[in-house]
């Protein structure tokens, strides 16, 4: 028993780590509250977001229901093939990146040279590319797909990064004893290990870049973003509500589908 209570008392203490990481964390919300500044609400505010509210409640039912090039229906399928194309085309471009970012594949140098392009890539935000896109192809849905695509390539070829790291190189040195071929070394070693890692990858990356694809359109890179900001710069709530639940309901019929994707990769 004596032995055991030693033992406690022996432990180390967190107790002032503790306190000293809470009191920099309230520290720093009390600093952040204090930038709330309540005196710049507008006095319709309360009236615009019940007016927001009541044109979900009672959207434009002939403008969800619509499938003409300004309907909702057209709208969500051109911000899905934005979305769907500018992964596939980013996937394409990032995995030749990823090994060359991998540094059990290339020499350090390389390896270190190609990851920080990657990161030049990923620290500059998607509307910032639609809006360079834009000048250079003029408005449109090329401009989201190339934009969709350059910001894909940074999170792709990072995640990727860490699964080709994580190769189990005892495979390929026992292909290697058996006298295999580099092309059999990366088709019976290499892919089969990456293959479903890669697949789970580009159904997270399409996920987000469909939101991406959404937000874009505020900047005139087509999808249904322009039609909702133009919709709530003209005050015309129902058609905001019409939108709105059409994105939600893209959303969430995606995120069925790239959980069940998911599912299924996992269990092979």
């Amino acid at each position: 028993m004596n032995a055991i209570e030693k033992q406690l008392y022996a432990s180390p203490n967190h107790r002032r780590y503790i306190i000293f990481i809470t009191s920099i964390v309230l520290l720093l919300l009390i600093w952040s509250v204090t930038t709330i500044d309540l005196q710049n609400l507008e006095s319709s505010g309360v009236k615009i977001a019940s007016s927001i509210l009541s044109g979900i409640i009672s959207p434009d039912l002939q403008l969800l229901f619509t499938f003409t090039t300004e309907g909702v229906p057209y709208l969500l399928v051109e911000t899905i093939s934005i979305a769907f194309l500018g992964t596939v085309i980013g996937a394409f471009l990032a995995v030749p990146l990823a090994f060359l970012s991998a540094s059990n594949v290339v020499p350090s140098p390389v390896a270190w040279i190609t990851r920080f392009f990657l990161i030049i890539i990923r620290t500059i935000p998607a509307l910032v590319y639609g809006l360079m896109f834009i000048r250079v192809t003029g408005p449109g849905p090329f401009a989201g797909v190339l934009t969709i695509a350059l910001v894909s390539i940074g999170m792709l070829a990072k995640l990727m990064v860490d699964a080709i790291e994580d190769l189990d190189t005892g495979i390929l040195e026992t292909m290697t004893s058996i006298g295999s071929t580099t092309f059999e070394k990366i088709r019976f070693g290499i892919i089969p290990q990456l293959l479903a890692m890669f697949q789970s990858i580009l159904i997270y990356r399409f996920d987000m870049n469909l939101r991406e694809a959404s937000v874009l359109g505020l900047v005139g890179a087509g999808g249904i973003g322009a039609p909702l900001i133009f919709a709530m710069s003209a005050y015309r709530w129902n058609e905001v509500g019409s939108i709105l639940i059409g994105l939600v309901v893209l959303i969430l019929l995606v995120e069925l589908g790239s959980n069940h994707f998911r599912k299924k990769l996992v269990r092979g």
